[in-house]
């Protein structure tokens, strides 16, 4: 690693998160390793009494006027907010000063699974029930997906690479590797990449009903996501902006910036399998976790810590698990620690890979791997990892993976270690 160009290693300088456990990534961190839920009881409308499921991770800390004044915040949807909250956060925590000077070497990178969902119901229904001539001007620029990396770029002046990556679940992994190859390319110098996501609307929710994704744990919101548990029923949907500041080792160290971590590696693979479950083989997403180590220049053997995708359902997350034994090798993945932090904040859909892509950094550099929680049976099919269970675990890791695989076959991974420069 050492030996690599330092001009095209890339390192993460800046963290920015508002998630249901807080705003900013130290109350994320500290909920994270206290192993507590961000879960409770929908709010913002009247759940029909015969919903199924009732309970999501939402960010009630936020509000969008801390970032944002209400007249720029009405012509953009809730998810554009979080992620321009998330993207101010990491530039501060990076202590990144963005000059004119220097804005065409910055780029951004902000996946989004679903885009502006609230505000293309709520105009749907002005179209339907008063006339498309109601119809808001801002209607478009409020919904399609792309507009959280516009509206960050536009925020903090970012003129260099821009793009917005849409692959479901799989999207802020992806933002966060596309963003690493566009500093290794020489394309940029500094890059702000992940995800923000806003889905828990009644229409969100009403959708995964119908697949019978989420969890129906109802009465017990905090213990209703439990990945790799015996008595997970679905997922407990999550929100969030997730924005992390990615740079050039060279760039950082001239600047003297904090460095959380090093962005080893990146492997993406497609499952040409099924719209919404994983194939069952697990060779391809086992393919993009090699790949990633490839890119890394490690074995399996170096990796200490993986936070797992594991959203809490039947399916997938013994999936994961056979992916890791088939990827790592069975007695190397035995030795493993595994966590999935979606215990605690949810599945963020789209920004499920830049908040765990962050706590994945800090991991690294705390020395500390949170919890999956509500791990207190553990399914069988789930077995051949070493589980980090219910309470966090202090250890030295040098190599973490964060994998993310999304509904339609799209799997990513990340290779993220401690960088060998002097603190």
């Amino acid at each position: 690693m050492s030996g690599r160009d330092p001009s095209r290693r890339v390192v993460i300088t800046g963290l920015g998160l508002v998630t249901s456990l807080g705003v900013g990534w130290q109350a994320n961190w500290r909920a994270a390793v206290a192993g507590r839920s961000g879960a409770a009881r929908i709010t913002g409308w009247d759940v029909e009494p015969d919903t199924a499921s009732t309970i999501a991770c939402q960010a009630t800390d936020f509000d969008v006027t801390d970032f944002i004044d209400r007249k720029a915040a009405r012509r953009m949807d809730r998810f554009c907010h979080m992620a321009v909250a998330a993207g101010r956060l990491a530039v501060e925590d990076a202590g990144l000063k963005i000059t004119p000077e220097m804005s065409p070497r910055i780029g951004a990178i902000v996946g989004s699974g679903i885009g502006g969902l609230e505000s293309f119901t709520e105009q749907t229904l002005v179209c339907a029930g008063r006339g498309p001539d109601r119809v808001s001007p801002f209607f478009i620029p409020m919904v399609i997906a792309n507009m959280a990396a516009a509206q960050v770029s536009m925020d903090l002046g970012l003129r260099g690479p821009l793009s917005c990556t849409s692959t479901a679940c799989a999207s802020g992994n992806h933002a966060l590797g596309d963003a690493t190859d566009a500093i290794r390319l020489g394309r940029a110098d500094v890059m702000l990449a992940g995800g923000a996501e806003a889905g828990i609307t009644r229409t969100g929710i009403a959708g995964f009903n119908a697949m019978r994704a989420l969890s129906t744990r109802n009465d017990d919101p905090a213990g209703a996501s439990r990945p790799f548990d015996a008595g997970r029923d679905g997922f407990v949907m999550g929100e969030a902006g997730a924005i992390l500041v990615l740079e050039s080792l060279d760039h950082a160290v001239r600047r003297g910036a904090n460095v959380y971590c090093e962005v080893l590696g990146y492997g993406l693979t497609g499952d040409a399998h099924h719209l919404t479950e994983p194939d069952p083989t697990g060779v391809a997403p086992a393919a993009a976790i090699t790949m990633a180590l490839r890119d890394a220049g490690v074995v399996p053997e170096q990796v200490g810590y993986v936070n797992a995708h594991a959203t809490s359902t039947p399916v997938g997350d013994s999936s994961e698990v056979r992916v890791l034994k088939r990827a790592l090798g069975e007695d190397v993945a035995a030795k493993v620690m595994v966590s999935s932090t979606k215990s605690m904040h949810g599945h963020c859909l789209g920004a499920a890979g830049g908040v765990e892509g962050a706590l994945t950094a800090l991991a690294v550099r705390e020395g500390i791997m949170p919890p999956t929680i509500n791990l207190e049976n553990l399914d069988p099919a789930c077995e051949g990892v070493d589980h980090v269970a219910n309470r966090a675990r202090e250890a030295r890791v040098d190599i973490a993976i964060s994998t993310a695989f999304g509904f339609g076959g799209h799997n990513a991974a990340l290779v993220l270690g401690r960088p060998d420069v002097a603190e």
